[in-house]
């Protein structure tokens, strides 16, 4: 009975120590010095508008987010918005995908391969940048672990045993993943692959097709709706060779690692789970952004799962070939490894939490707004995105007039508002004496091209003349004179 419980204890131990080391490294620094990033400011300034709004804002832009917003609604109704607030539920969902590794590397490769999976999750740099972003990508992964332990459990399960709970489990949170994002339906292909790989029966293939069919079924709706606006993604760049050199080292980096595995055919081990888990988001996101660009790492971050799965396979390898000689340093092993990575990317560890690591930041151009106005000023923002700001932190810009507003962000069910056309903006411009422009920095600042934002510099750079010029985090406010 002792022993029984001992390994029982032990058993908690391979998901409860992932799973707490990744929450306490994704509470490190978790404010980035109060800073958010224009990408956050979106998820922001969405969940504090009341339901309705959103539901009609979907209606326009950033449908594929819906399900997103619609939590981080509830979720700044009850704790309040902040950084805390935006970004815990990632940390969260980091730490779940960790301890679902520790469970799946135990299953597959033994109790070190799953603790050193676990553990290697959230030390990824990718992982690392996501771990303390208020975006969905997080919780994408974290459904990714759990579908991939119902997957495995399914493989290992005896004949006999009620299996359509779990088949359920699975369905369910293959559908979440989608309408979060949904080409997180990617985990399809290659969890055909473990199947394939591990020779599954034709019951097995049936019920994940049928399962999985489900999943797609349920996020078709979605999938079509968010192809209306497909427009939001039309700035990401077509696929190009070196964009690929990323993702050719982690395939190769996982291959290794599978090989140390010594896989088997028709064998259930980790390269099976892992590899296909890692290679076929990658692959298969490449081959949609052949039709369309679509090529962003985010979008298959929970692949990087595959690869901390197939890195604690290693780690397990190696405890195992040194335990005959050394049995108390094999013990020692995995411990000392990740202590080693942990100072190794002590570098990247405290960039990605610092402000500098994203492109901007749009609570520190707020501060300077609220110390650069004066009562009666009036602000522009070049692009009109940048009216982020102002909506994320409304008292700084309390006071000033947005002349090129035409309707808000709310009432025109939009993320940015809806602007006058360039005459307007002209005229309501000639009529100021003083304007702050809220606009991006010198270096990552691009040319104007909509014909409002050329209206905009056209009448500043002939009629006023700059008093003030502030850049920080990646933002830039200029204030503005009338000439006399």
């Amino acid at each position: 009975m002792s022993c029984h419980k001992s390994a029982v204890r032990r058993g908690h131990l391979i998901w409860s120590v992932p799973f707490l080391w990744t929450l306490a490294f994704g509470l490190w620094g978790l404010s980035r010095q109060h800073s958010v990033w224009r990408d956050e400011a979106a998820t922001w300034q969405v969940a504090g508008r009341s339901t309705g709004e959103i539901w009609a804002m979907l209606g326009n832009v950033d449908a594929v987010h819906g399900l997103y917003y619609l939590l981080m609604h509830g979720l700044f109704e009850v704790f309040g918005a902040g950084t805390t607030t935006l970004r815990l539920p990632s940390v969260l969902a980091v730490a779940v995908a960790a301890g679902c590794l520790g469970l799946i590397g135990r299953r597959l490769a033994g109790p070190w391969a799953g603790l050193g999976g676990g553990l290697a999750l959230g030390l990824l740099p990718a992982v690392q940048f996501y771990l303390q972003e208020g975006r969905p990508y997080a919780l994408v992964a974290a459904g990714a672990g759990l579908s991939t332990l119902l997957l495995v459990s399914l493989l290992e399960l005896p004949p006999g045993r009620r299996a359509w709970p779990r088949w359920t489990a699975y369905g369910i949170t293959l559908l979440l993943c989608a309408l979060l994002n949904w080409l997180s339906l990617l985990l399809l292909p290659a969890h055909a692959a473990t199947l394939w790989w591990v020779r599954a029966g034709r019951g097995v293939w049936l019920r994940w097709a049928a399962y999985g069919a489900g999943a797609v079924a349920g996020a078709l709706p979605l999938i079509l709706f968010s192809r209306g606006q497909s427009d939001q993604v039309s700035w990401i760049p077509p696929l190009t060779w070196h964009m690929l050199i990323g993702p050719g080292i982690l395939l190769a980096i996982g291959g290794l690692c599978a090989w140390a595995d010594r896989p088997r055919a028709g064998r259930l081990s980790a390269a099976a789970v892992g590899l296909p888990l890692l290679a076929v988001p990658l692959l298969g996101l490449m081959g949609l952004s052949l039709v369309q660009p679509l090529f962003l790492d985010r979008y298959v971050l929970f692949g990087m799962l595959g690869l901390a799965l197939l890195i604690g396979a290693a780690l397990g390898a190696a405890v195992r070939a040194a335990a005959p000689r050394f049995p108390k340093a094999a013990g020692l092993l995995v411990p000392g490894v990740v202590g080693v990575a942990v100072l190794a990317l002590l570098p990247v560890e405290l960039g990605k939490r610092a402000p500098a690591s994203r492109v901007d930041d749009v609570l520190a151009v707020a501060g300077e707004v609220a110390r650069l106005k004066r009562a009666g000023d009036a602000v522009l923002f070049v692009p009109a995105a940048r009216r982020d700001t102002a909506l994320v932190s409304p008292g700084a810009f309390t006071g000033l007039a947005d002349v090129a507003l035409a309707r808000t962000p709310v009432a025109s069910a939009t993320l940015k508002g809806e602007e006058a056309d360039p005459a307007r903006i002209r005229a309501a411009l000639l009529a100021q004496r003083r304007v702050l422009l809220v606009t991006d920095a010198a270096e990552v600042a691009k040319a104007p091209s909509a014909e409002r934002d050329k209206a905009k510099a056209s009448v500043l750079g002939e009629r006023f003349t700059v008093v003030e010029d502030r850049q920080v985090r990646g933002r830039r406010v200029t204030v503005y004179e009338r000439r006399p």
